[in-house]
C-alpha cells in the first residue's frame, strides 16, 4: 500500500518560509495570493496487505518522525 503523507504547520504558527514566498508573489504582481502555507509531501510504501494494519503504521511513523506534532498537523491517505 502507498500512503500519501501530507504534513503542515498548525493555524496560528508563524509560517517564515510562507512569509517569504507570500512577499515574493506579491512583489511578481500576484496581489490576490495570501496567507501561504508551506508544508512537506512524502510518499511511503507500506509492505502490509492488512488496510488496518497499514494505517496503524503509517499513523505511527508520522507520530514519532514524520511530524512535530507540537507545531504541525499532518493527514494521510492510503492507496
Amino acid at each position: 500500500m502507498k500512503a500519501k503523507i501530507h504534513v503542515t504547520l498548525k493555524q496560528g504558527i508563524l509560517d517564515p518560509q510562507g512569509k517569504a514566498i507570500e512577499h515574493a508573489l506579491d512583489s511578481l504582481g500576484f496581489q490576490n495570493a495570501g496567507n501561504v502555507r508551506v508544508g512537506k509531501y512524502m510518499e511511503v510504501d507500506v509492505n502490509e496487505t492488512d488496510r488496518a494494519k497499514a494505517d496503524a503504521q503509517v499513523k505511527q511513523m508520522c507520530e514519532k518522525l514524520l511530524a512535530n506534532t507540537v507545531i504541525e498537523e499532518y493527514r494521510y491517505e492510503l492507496g
